[in-house]
This record gives C-alpha cells, sequence and structure tokens, in this order.
C-alpha cells in the first residue's frame, strides 16, 4: 500500500528526502516542520534528526512495490532540489521514478534556480510533473525558471497564497493548485486573490485547482469558491518515454 495523503491534489506521499529549512516568507510556519518535530518526539526513525536535511537511501525504491497505480507526491517533507541534496541522489530519485512507470509522480522546488542548474543532467520521464511554489508577486521568478526546464508537465502550487499574482505569465504551465494557509498562525487570504488567478488560468487555458481557504479550522473554512469546488486537472499529453498503455501496469 502507498502512503496515504490528505492533500487533496494527490493520492499519496514518498519522502526519499526528510527536512528542510526556510528560503522565503512562505516557508514561515512550515507544516512538515511542525509534522517532523512530532514524529522525532515519536521517535521515528526517518526522523531522528528532526527537520535537519536527511537522505532516506532505504526509501528510494519503496514505489516500486507500490503495484496499484498512484498519484505521489515527492517530498511532501523536504525539498529535493534543496542544496544539500546531490545531483547524483536526484538522479537515483528520477530512476525510481521512470521504473515505476505505472505511477505519476508530482515534485515541488522553491529551489528554482538549482532546478534549473540540474534540468540538463536529468532524464525527464513523462510521468513526472514537475512544479514550482510561489507565495507573491516577488517569486514569480521561479515561474520563468521552470518554464525553462524539459519537463513535459509544469504546475504551480500557489500556497500559501500570501498576496496578489496578477499579470501571470502561464506560458508552458499546464496546472494551478492555489491555498491558503492553515495552521495556528495561518495568514489571511483574500477571495479577490483566488477569484483573479482563476480568471487567468480559464484565460490562458491553464487547469485550475482551488485547494482551501485555510486558516485555524481549514476544514470548517472549506473550499467552495463560488458555490462549487474547483478540481481541474491538466490533460493528459502523448507518451513519448514510457511503454505503451498495454503495459503500463506492473508484473504481477
Amino acid at each position: 500500500m502507498a502512503l496515504g495523503s490528505g492533500i487533496e491534489w494527490t493520492q499519496a506521499t514518498w519522502n526519499p528526502v526528510t527536512g528542510c529549512n526556510k528560503v522565503s516568507p512562505g516557508c514561515k510556519y512550515c507544516y512538515a516542520e511542525r509534522m517532523a518535530e512530532r514524529l522525532h518526539a515519536m521517535r521515528q526513525p526517518n526522523y531522528r534528526n528532526g527537520f535537519e536535511l536527511t537522505l532516506q537511501p532505504h526509501m528510494l525504491e519503496l514505489p516500486l512495490r507500490w503495484k496499484k497505480p498512484q498519484t505521489i507526491f515527492v517530498n511532501s517533507m523536504s525539498d529535493l532540489f534543496h542544496e544539500q541534496v546531490q545531483l547524483s541522489y536526484v538522479q537515483r530519485v528520477f530512476d525510481v521514478m521512470r521504473r515505476a512507470h505505472w505511477h505519476r509522480f508530482q515534485i515541488l522546488t522553491k529551489r528554482s534556480k538549482r532546478l534549473v542548474e540540474f534540468d540538463q543532467h536529468l532524464d525527464w520521464p513523462s510521468n513526472v510533473w514537475m512544479g514550482v511554489s510561489v507565495e507573491n508577486e516577488k517569486y514569480t521568478f521561479r515561474i520563468d525558471d521552470l518554464r525553462t526546464t524539459r519537463a513535459q508537465v509544469k504546475f504551480l502550487s500557489l500556497e500559501p497564497l500570501l498576496g496578489p499574482l496578477q499579470g501571470l505569465d502561464l506560458r508552458g504551465i499546464d496546472w494551478a493548485i492555489v491555498g491558503g494557509e492553515s495552521g495556528p498562525k495561518a495568514r489571511k487570504i483574500e477571495e479577490s486573490w483566488v477569484k483573479d488567478i482563476r480568471n487567468q488560468c480559464n484565460q490562458a487555458g491553464v487547469a485550475f485547482f482551488f485547494k482551501q481557504w485555510g486558516g485555524r479550522n481549514k476544514k470548517k473554512a472549506g473550499r467552495m469558491l463560488e458555490g462549487r469546488t474547483w478540481e481541474e486537472m491538466p490533460l493528459p499529453k502523448p507518451n513519448t518515454q514510457t511503454p505503451s498503455m498495454e503495459s503500463m501496469l506492473p508484473a504481477p
């Protein structure tokens, strides 16, 4: 069984790396840091170092043992393109994703400059979706960096959304996820910000997914926007690097 996820836009999580450090305002109240501290207190072996960056090589081949096709968020508890993760290890992660061709993998990074640096050294399978996080207008350069990569599906996580994002350049972008911050110190999101991004996505033909309003009680706040949920997903792209549909499932 995959490690099921409560994240609305994925089905499972896989953490061949754990731990991180703060690089921009969206990191201020990091959910992964809070969770890592709890797991450290519970003496979970993978979090023996708390939220310090830690490679988990024993977790690398886990998706190969999950026979049911899943959508998998890679490193929900870290950032694969962290400065302390060497290119050779990132390549090992990509090798597993290529071999586990029956899954769909979603990677997010705030370290878009390092993503660009590594891009030419990575063999991008078509089942790997690459995304960047953007929390306010100061960090839209990450979108430009993402656009230069050879990832076949490119997406944005505009969460926690901390300000308006007007006039986004969505060329080459397939999907945008928007969400408010959650937790005891959650910063406020404005409905006008969300609606403007939704409208920009509609105009650009980009799939729009509204994750949550967030707040101290995200379940109570819900995820309805103008009377409905928004759960659009990117359209499938031609599969040029992985096996034919007849051979997509793993061997028994």
